[in-house]
């Protein structure tokens, strides 16, 4: 399957997982699209500065971060780390984290939700 830049479903999110301000969720591909159980969530996080994701913890699953844009916060598990272009977060299953944007420009990135 090939979609093409602009043509992904979108949904904006007030206070996602409790944190300030609203995500805006590009789905690359949405869950009833894989053909299996495994993959929840292929989306694009957009968070304006100010605003970001709040901590929540992934018990059957786990979740990559790639940052394509920006800078961001991130509490993973505990470890507090400033992200930016290249960098990557795996949060695994048990774990927890949150993630806002201290930029002045919008914090983009990669989400990639796995289930066992």
């Amino acid at each position: 399957m090939i979609r093409k830049a602009g043509s992904y479903a979108t949904e904006v999110r007030e206070a996602m997982k409790g944190g300030p301000g609203a995500v805006t969720m590009e789905h690359y591909f949405k869950k009833d699209e894989f053909g299996g159980t495994h993959a929840r969530v292929c989306s694009k996080l957009i968070i304006p500065p100010g605003a970001g994701i709040g901590f929540h913890e992934h018990v059957t699953e786990d979740e990559v971060y790639v940052v394509l844009k920006g800078r961001g916060e991130v509490n993973d598990n505990g470890t507090i780390a400033e992200i930016g272009p290249g960098d990557s977060v795996l949060t695994g299953k048990g774990a927890g984290h949150c993630v806002k944007c201290i930029g002045n420009e919008t914090l983009e990135i990669l989400a990639l939700v796995v289930t066992y």
